[in-house]
């Protein structure tokens, strides 16, 4: 289990910045994933693997770990270079996910069903905001996460 980060009470407008990134040696393979957290003067690093996983699975893991750091409801940025976490947040994929069964648009039985419930419930206790950043592109915190992610990834 991550440490926790402690966070003011953040009615005074204060947020969360949170950059996220996945890895995998393979896909599917051994994996990683790793998280900066920044609030005021504080950062937190947090990251972990599994050793037989998906690049997507890792990436939905990432931002699902570093909202488990917060102790209390906070404004959040998210920073990730994944277009499908993205997208999940910005087109609002789970609300046609959960009103379908958790079918996709084919029909299908929505993929990492049990990574997306659990990031749903740690985004609804805070007030989430996700943008993208474009990966290898030289964003410092974006470039940290990588090489902690692919740190992270079993041997």
């Amino acid at each position: 289990m991550p440490e926790t980060i402690e966070t003011m009470d953040t009615t005074d407008g204060q947020t969360v910045t949170i950059y996220t990134d996945g890895a995998c040696s393979g896909n599917p393979g051994p994996g990683g994933w790793a998280a900066v957290l920044q609030f005021g003067e504080h950062v937190k690093e947090v990251s972990g693997g599994e050793p037989h996983t998906t690049n997507q699975r890792m990436e939905i893991r990432a931002v699902t770990e570093a909202l488990r750091c917060l102790k209390r409801p906070c404004k959040v940025v998210v920073y990730s270079d994944s277009a499908y976490v993205i997208n999940c947040f910005r087109q609002r994929w789970y609300e046609g996910w959960r009103r379908n069964g958790w079918k996709n648009s084919k029909g299908d039985p929505v993929q990492n069903r049990d990574l997306w419930e659990e990031l749903l419930a740690e985004v609804a206790k805070h007030q989430v905001q996700f943008e993208k950043v474009k990966g290898h592109a030289g964003v410092a915190w974006n470039e940290r996460c990588d090489e902690l992610a692919r740190q992270a990834v079993p041997q």
